[in-house]
């Protein structure tokens, strides 16, 4: 599919984000970690490349017409993502999300003019679900598309055909490993196929939180969860039609407490603001990095994904009361600025 936009066209700025080498984490594997910064993106996700993937397919298929609407079950990113590739080509977007995401993803969808729907969390077998929600509700309305970016492969060729070409230019083939964290599964299938078919000997590797089920699977070959992570947007417990045939070549679990660290120090040492979910993939590509260099090979490069902004999550990550309820310890900084109350 060709989605290249005529120079000047706002969705150009999709996709293209820069490459940056992280100096904290390079430094504890031994060996070059590379941070993809999604967060550059227009919706400030990794998630604008899946929602323009999806809505140009659909536009292809003839699915989508005109004065359309696109509706969407999601934990945020895509529902931002969605909402704003939706504004530009002139479509409705209606985004069903669980009330337990943080208020900035919420605001900010309200804020783009999409029509947000608040339901309970709950397990994916149970018919109220947020994709099962959105997906009736598409069903439901005149003229609607289901984007069902879980199941959409529209997601992960987003990632085959951009995301690790980029990679691929940006380190002149000296690509050793990519990690990152499942959510939907598009970017760690898609980068891994995209990368493979440039050099079979890449490692691809899943960076797993805690909940999830996808550790297990790659490891033992059981869905099987243990323990709980609040990190938002990735963690899955099935094999979505993303995930098909992902070649994934080694596995991680990695906790919140350790991605908080990360968060923490990229922020700190770095200049970067992250959420979780990035801290969590960085913690990932210096277990790569440690394994790769354990083997002998000499300054393996590897890279991850840094998912999106930390500004998204002012009200839970970077919240001093919000951590200490999640029992995941606290900033020194947020520390210091209750003290001084």
């Amino acid at each position: 599919m060709n989605i290249t936009a005529p120079i000047g066209d706002t969705l150009s700025l999709i996709g293209n984000t820069p490459l940056v080498r992280l100096s904290g984490p390079s430094e504890a594997a031994g060996c070059d970690i590379w941070g993809k910064c999604e967060f550059a993106n227009p919706g400030s996700s990794v998630k604008d490349r899946a929602a323009l993937w999806m809505i140009r397919d659909a536009e292809e298929r003839g699915e989508l017409r005109p004065a359309g609407t696109v509706i969407e079950g999601t934990a945020g990113n895509t529902g931002i993502g969605i909402a704003l590739v939706a504004n530009a080509l002139g479509y409705r977007t209606v985004i069903v999300m669980p009330d337990n995401q943080s208020k900035e993803k919420m605001d900010t969808l309200r804020a783009l003019g999409a029509e947000l729907v608040l339901v309970p969390p709950t397990k994916y077998a149970d018919p109220n679900h947020f994709q099962h929600v959105s997906r009736r509700m598409a069903e439901e309305t005149e003229g609607a598309i289901w984007a069902g970016q879980f199941d959409n492969i529209a997601n992960r060729k987003a990632h085959i055909e951009g995301t690790a070409q980029e990679l691929w230019h940006q380190t002149e083939g000296r690509i050793d490993g990519f990690t990152c964290a499942a959510g939907t599964g598009g970017t760690i299938a898609g980068v891994g196929m995209g990368l493979k078919e440039k050099n079979s000997e890449i490692r691809i590797a899943l960076t797993d939180p805690h909940g999830a089920a996808l550790y297990n699977y790659f490891a033992h070959g059981e869905l099987k969860a243990e323990g709980s992570s609040v990190a938002e947007g990735i963690g899955q417990g099935r094999i979505t039609a993303n995930l098909e045939g992902a070649p994934i070549d080694t596995q991680f679990r990695i906790s919140d407490e350790e991605g908080l660290v990360w968060v923490e120090r990229l922020l700190r040492g770095e200049g970067l603001c992250l959420g979780l979910s990035s801290g969590i993939n960085v913690a990932g590509a210096i277990e790569l990095g440690r394994q790769l260099v354990s083997e002998g090979r000499e300054n393996p490069q590897v890279a991850t994904i840094l998912c999106d902004t930390g500004f998204r999550y002012l009200s839970t990550l970077y919240n001093a009361e919000w951590l200490r309820s999640k029992g995941l310890p606290v900033f020194d900084w947020l520390e210091r600025g209750d003290a001084a109350r």
